[in-house]
């Protein structure tokens, strides 16, 4: 995929206000950490997480992406009505129907002609937002479109929790610590066809793309339903973290020289990348597989947590903020989810 019409416009962000931090989680599970002899701070020692955020109980998810929708609106001063399309890519949705972006761009007070739906692509799913709104853009179908997205982590991290202490066993331990990680936050992206006159002067160009998949893994990290007795269903989150990161890696390595040939790109070339926020290990593992300076990507995960679809994005945007993402650089989104899916972005920022 390569484009030579498309920019971002806008980055804009919403944290959740209630900071949870490693050790209040551990406090939660003391009985487990007692019987297994597991020091109280591993949780933060094996991720590198020492806090994450969360939304209120009862948060509407669709209330944090319009909180980021209107942000990124006021940084740009474009006219809604020239939005194309509006694309919501949480893995967290209000409900099932309608598509959660509806009433976002009720809200917004998007015009008829706009396009409104979900694209669920787990922890790329704003990334897959990206280059659906790109490839229209690109095509001549619409001028503008806008991306957001809005995930929870607090429900299904305390479902966890009350399954690790009914269920006290190792392997479920094992099984449940990537859950524990997760953060909540809200975030919009503006792309244009860079001939819409905006109010602030950001226009990074997106250059090109690399999506390679491997689906014979899907089966290592998922989220959904599983029925505790007849017609009562509850959530459950089950990650192989150990196969997910080794096979992982392995995709990553394939993406990244498809993406680099595709570009006509050395390392070198490459001046900052923003990873998807994982954890420590994986980030130490995925920059070295792709031999890039850990100096070239900007961290998070340790104060945000993993996001979900949230993290690259907000990352992204919080080291634009901080000055490390410079006009100028060139830069790669490095996405890499649950499918498996690995996504590669080449940016001129």
């Amino acid at each position: 995929m390569k484009y030579s019409r498309v920019f971002i416009n806008s980055m804009a962000y919403e944290l959740a206000p209630q900071v949870v931090s490693s050790l209040d989680l551990e406090s939660r599970l003391a009985p487990l950490y007692q019987k297994f002899r597991i020091p109280m701070g591993q949780l933060a020692a094996l991720t590198g997480i020492k806090e994450r955020r969360w939304w209120p109980k009862g948060y509407r998810l669709s209330d944090g992406a319009l909180c980021a929708a209107r942000k990124a609106v006021d940084e740009t001063g474009i006219s809604v009505s020239d939005l194309g399309a509006v694309v919501y890519t949480g893995v967290c949705r209000d409900q099932h129907e309608p598509a959660t972006a509806c009433r976002v761009a009720a809200e917004l007070g998007v015009s008829k002609d706009t396009a409104i739906y979900d694209i669920s692509n787990a922890c790329l799913g704003v990334l897959s937002g990206i280059l659906d709104i790109a490839n229209r853009i690109e095509l001549g179908q619409i001028k503008a479109g806008m991306v957001v997205s809005c995930e929870s982590a607090r429900d299904i991290v305390e479902v966890t929790i009350d399954n690790m202490l009914n269920e006290p066993t190792m392997q479920n331990f094992a099984q449940s610590l990537a859950t524990l990680t997760g953060g909540s936050g809200a975030v919009a992206v503006i792309l244009t066809d860079g001939s819409l006159p905006l109010k602030n002067t950001r226009q990074h160009q997106l250059l090109g793309a690399s999506h390679l998949s491997a689906p014979e893994h899907h089966e290592l990290c998922q989220w959904g339903l599983q029925e505790t007795s007849q017609k009562l269903y509850r959530e459950f989150m089950r990650t192989d973290a150990v196969t997910l990161l080794k096979e992982g890696v392995d995709l990553a390595k394939h993406t990244w020289e498809h993406f680099l040939t595709q570009r006509d790109w050395v390392v070198e070339q490459v001046d900052k990348v923003i990873c998807h926020q994982v954890g420590a290990s994986n980030r130490k593992q995925v920059l070295n597989a792709l031999n890039i300076s850990h100096e070239k990507e900007f961290p998070t995960y340790e104060t945000l947590g993993n996001m979900g679809t949230v993290s690259l994005p907000v990352t992204a945007a919080i080291a634009h903020d901080q000055g490390f993402l410079k006009l100028g650089d060139q830069v790669s989104f490095l996405g890499i989810g649950s499918g498996l899916n690995c996504m590669m972005l080449g940016i001129k920022w």
